[in-house]
């Protein structure tokens, strides 16, 4: 059964920075891609970036450019996510998924989230202006 746990969540102000985590256990062979999306209240879940875990592309969403950064651990068990410079508009539960399939398009446009179907239970991210 495979697991996903995200880490890292919090409060901050905006301009400051927090960094995710998500550690990926109970699987054997190896994800092909993974990515962090995120869903705050009323809204739809949305993605935020995407890598390749096979080659180290990444894809992000218009709205966090430039600011966050999508990365990968050399064994590809763990997936980061390096948010700077945070606006009160990240605020936001925010959720690792994984892929096994290697048939979505990394983009962008950031792949649906319905092309994933193994996620985590989310870590809660705070930015106070």
């Amino acid at each position: 059964q495979m697991r996903l746990r995200e880490s890292g969540g919090g409060s901050v102000q905006a301009g400051g920075s927090l960094r995710l985590s998500c550690a990926s256990s109970g699987y054997t062979g190896y994800t092909k891609y993974m990515a962090w999306y995120r869903q705050a209240p009323g809204a739809e879940r949305e993605g935020v970036a995407v890598i390749r875990t096979g080659d180290g592309t990444t894809a992000y969403a218009d709205s966090v450019k430039d600011r966050f950064i999508i990365s990968q651990d050399n064994t590809k068990k763990t997936v980061y996510l390096q948010m700077n410079s945070l606006k009160a508009e990240d605020t936001a539960m925010y959720y690792c998924a994984a892929d096994f399939e290697g048939r979505l398009s990394i983009g962008p446009p950031l792949p649906s989230r319905w092309k994933f179907a193994n996620w985590g239970q989310g870590t809660q991210v705070t930015v106070s202006s």
